[in-house]
């Protein structure tokens, strides 16, 4: 099963210094918001990277980044960290710390830009943070390599990502004021990006 963290706090440390990296960036900018406003502010998000649909702030590209690392509240922020700290670790020790770096930042990139073309679409006004597009990023890696390189995930570990996947469609499509589209975007790049990244940028 290779979605029980075994490890210690000092193997953990070494061996996913990636993850540790996004842990620890979300929680510092997490606390730099809610010292300068609140992080439920939309005013401090969209200080510090919220993206959005309104004008100028939807042509800032630097915020389909920076939105990543900023949560709503402690909830958000809690879920999507335990969710990298317990399911992305088997990703960062099988493609390698940079490449896992850049298909968890990729994923996200993909979500937010997907789904800032939809809401830029949309009369009402949206505002997103979070880094669950990423975490879906994740999760789509996972999907392919549950799909068509079943040889490295055992069954049980397979059945726990259906069950992951299917609670956070559901989540997704029926809580209100959730970004579904930045999901299902990290989702699908996440797939395409991890099927991309092991045929092109091949470990040695």
């Amino acid at each position: 099963m290779i979605f029980i963290r075994y490890e210690n706090w000092k193997s953990y440390l070494r061996y996913y210094p990636v993850t540790v990296l996004i842990l620890a960036a979300n929680l510092v900018m997490f606390l730099l918001v809610m010292f300068n406003g609140g992080s439920d502010n939309p005013y401090t998000q969209l200080k510090y990277g919220a993206l959005t649909n309104v004008e100028p702030y939807a042509s800032e590209y630097w915020r389909l980044l920076g939105s990543m690392f900023l949560h709503h509240d402690f909830g958000h922020l809690f879920s999507n960290s335990f969710a990298i700290l317990v399911f992305a670790p088997p990703l960062e020790r099988l493609l390698g710390h940079w490449r896992y770096a850049l298909l968890y930042i990729g994923s996200g990139l993909v979500g937010n830009l997907i789904s800032l073309e939809v809401y830029q679409r949309s009369m009402d006004i949206h505002l997103s943070v979070g880094a669950s597009g990423a975490v879906y990023g994740v999760y789509g890696a996972f999907l392919y390599i549950a799909l068509l390189q079943r040889q490295l995930m055992d069954e049980s570990s397979r059945k726990t990502l259906y069950s992951l996947l299917i609670i956070g469609v559901v989540f997704s499509v029926i809580v209100p004021q959730v970004n579904w589209m930045a999901h299902f975007g990290g989702l699908i790049g996440g797939f395409f990006l991890y099927g991309i990244i092991i045929r092109v940028l091949k470990r040695r």
